[in-house]
């Protein structure tokens, strides 16, 4: 896993800039975009800082979810009707090639 990657995505998934992650978490601007380009490691004490300023665990950190999860956690939280919808949608959208 490209931690400075990952650090960016969820960064700007939850909506901040890296001066705001930064002060949120208390840590250096610099060394946060130091490490986000990858020129500086970050400790396990500082990670957690960050992830603790964006409300998500270590574990959510670590854990990378692909297209296809995602995709199926939102149809599986979609009602019997909605899911019948939605595949008809799709089914018809396939048929229009």
């Amino acid at each position: 896993m490209d931690i400075s990657k990952r650090l960016i995505s969820l960064r700007k998934q939850c909506g901040y800039t890296q001066n705001g992650l930064a002060e949120r978490a208390g840590v250096s601007q610099t060394h946060l975009r130091r490490v986000e380009l990858g020129q500086a490691d970050i400790t396990v004490g500082h990670l957690q800082l960050l992830c603790d300023a964006m409300s998500i665990s270590l574990k959510d950190f670590f854990e990378e979810k692909s297209e296809t999860d995602e995709i199926s956690s939102a149809f599986s939280n979609l009602s019997p009707k909605q899911q019948k919808l939605l595949l008809a949608f799709l089914e018809d959208l396939g048929n229009k090639d």
